[in-house]
């Protein structure tokens, strides 16, 4: 599916509304939240909005967002370590770029919210 460049910006912000009500010390997926907006082909996109959000005015908490598998995928737009850093002060365990107990601290935005 192509998107225009306002149907890209409209779809980011929606995706950032949900992304700042990830709760501090869980995280989640690409998948999950492109799932959650009704459209699971577009985890793809849902990344695109994550590197994007490093040049937005305010901030969202995108280091809580990673791969399927708990993998930092995104940490090379936070420079260094700074997601695993980030994610490890939240009491998140990381080995190898990647969550070891992704399972216990992974949040579905399909289970954890309600589109009104």
């Amino acid at each position: 599916m192509v998107f225009s460049m306002n149907k890209n910006n409209l779809f980011f912000e929606i995706v950032y509304q949900v992304v700042e009500l990830i709760p501090e010390g869980r995280v989640t997926s690409y998948g999950a939240i492109a799932a959650y907006l009704g459209s699971k082909q577009s985890s793809r996109m849902v990344g695109w909005a994550m590197n994007a959000s490093h040049h937005l005015s305010y901030s969202i908490p995108a280091h809580r967002v990673v791969n399927r598998n708990g993998l930092l995928t995104g940490k090379s737009h936070f420079g260094g370590n700074k997601m695993a850093d980030l994610l490890t002060q939240e009491g998140i365990k990381i080995e190898e770029n990647q969550i070891t107990n992704f399972k216990e601290v992974f949040w579905d935005p399909s289970k954890e919210l309600t589109i009104l």
